[in-house]
């Protein structure tokens, strides 16, 4: 490692730190080994109930869901974010989701009986998105329809704000995209000359496929909290262009993908390649998403290559309100309910319902697998989150 790439990941260590040090909730979205960890060691883990072996996200929390478009441009609220994706046990995607969803409480100064409330009307969305996960919907909360429509608003102009600082086709270098070493833009120029990488942008719907696909500016990007550290470049290309018509400009994630955290009940069910995981993980829970990643090597890495679509946002919810709070619960639950049950069949449903503990039309209550858990999760995180602080706080110090 050159000293141009030790400074770089010091910085970029620097940085997560700070991220997970404002609040547990972000320490909770910055630490999916702090969970795996939980799920190794505990008690309450060995409760949980043996789901079916199906595609799960693998960090489940609430910033890795939010509207997504596929390649047509219609947006719908998916997972969207699946670098650690694995074939596992649904519950653990349960468990994850509840424990973002008690810190996030917590950090809006709910009670506990409104967390207790929100992990009920969990178990309720998702045990809906079972029985029925083509037809009846769950309800959209508010903070999340308000996404939403502003995500079906966005155009090509509001992706550049916010991501490149300038409607011109350029990469501001400063505090998000840092410069290029050599080797890494000669590797990135090289990359977007395969054909794959070419027909992968080319390949939504109002793009023509003879259009030339032309690198305009690359950059080291420094985005993500937990993934911070691994290579991750933002690429700018140009498609089609003439004197007529001027060219569109498209922003592509081109982003490391590493070994998956999370346990596999299957491992040799998966693709070995870290990026094709990724992919196929992409394919199964989130289809929008899943039709516009190409796994991809550069570098010697394994990469995930994406184009940012404007419609494609997360939700970033500081702060809930009570009613808000127990109706984004049962909401998001339906989504990776339905990300969970487009695996099955419906005899493999109706188990998996029995297994959690859930019937749909019963009185709502979580079951005491899901309840312990997250309770046991948020105070290991909590205490986690204290001793992170201490830690930061003596690095600044000295």
């Amino acid at each position: 490692m050159n000293r141009i790439n030790q400074a770089r990941r010091a910085e970029l260590e620097q940085s997560r730190a700070l991220k997970m040090a404002r609040s547990t909730h972000a320490y909770v979205r910055g630490n999916t080994g702090k969970f795996y960890e939980w799920l190794d060691q505990s008690r309450s883990a060995k409760r949980l109930p043996d789901g079916p072996a199906i595609w799960i996200c693998g960090d489940c929390h609430l910033g890795n869901l939010g509207p997504v478009a596929d390649p047509a441009g219609r947006v719908d609220v998916q997972i969207r974010d699946l670098d650690q994706s694995v074939i596992g046990n649904p519950a653990h995607d349960l468990i994850r989701l509840g424990l973002s969803l008690a810190t996030a409480a917590r950090g809006s100064d709910l009670p506990g009986v409104t967390t207790a409330r929100m992990i009920e009307q969990m178990v309720e969305g998702y045990s809906l998105a079972m029985a029925d996960h083509d037809g009846t919907q769950a309800p959209e909360p508010n903070v999340v329809r308000a996404v939403r429509r502003r995500a079906l608003g966005r155009r090509w102009r509001h992706l550049a704000d916010e991501r490149l600082s300038d409607v011109e086709p350029k990469l501001t270098l400063g505090k998000k995209f840092w410069a290029l070493e050599d080797e890494e833009r000669a590797a990135v120029d090289a990359l977007f000359e395969q054909p794959a990488v070419t027909s992968m942008i080319l390949s939504l719907s109002n793009r023509d496929a003879d259009d030339r696909v032309r690198l305009v500016d690359a950059a080291y990007w420094k985005k993500g909290c937990s993934s911070l550290g691994n290579l991750r470049f933002a690429v700018l290309v140009a498609i089609g262009g003439s004197k007529k018509d001027p060219a569109e400009y498209a922003l592509i994630d081109l982003k490391e993908a590493v070994a998956a955290i999370a346990p596999s009940s299957r491992p040799r069910a998966m693709p070995a390649d870290p990026a094709e995981r990724v992919v196929a993980g992409a394919q199964a829970l989130a289809p929008n998403l899943g039709a516009r990643m190409l796994a991809t090597q550069l570098l010697g890495k394994s990469m995930v290559l994406r184009e940012l679509l404007p419609q494609d946002l997360k939700l970033e919810i500081d702060q809930f309100s009570r009613a808000e709070a127990t109706r984004a619960a049962r909401y998001l639950a339906y989504v990776v309910g339905v990300a969970h049950a487009r695996q099955m069949d419906a005899a493999g449903r109706a188990t998996w319902l029995t297994a959690i503990g859930r019937r749909h039309g019963a009185d709502i209550d979580a079951p005491s697998w899901l309840w312990d858990s997250v309770v046991d999760l948020t105070a290991s995180h909590e205490a986690g989150y204290l001793e992170h602080c201490r830690r930061y706080a003596l690095a600044r110090a000295a």
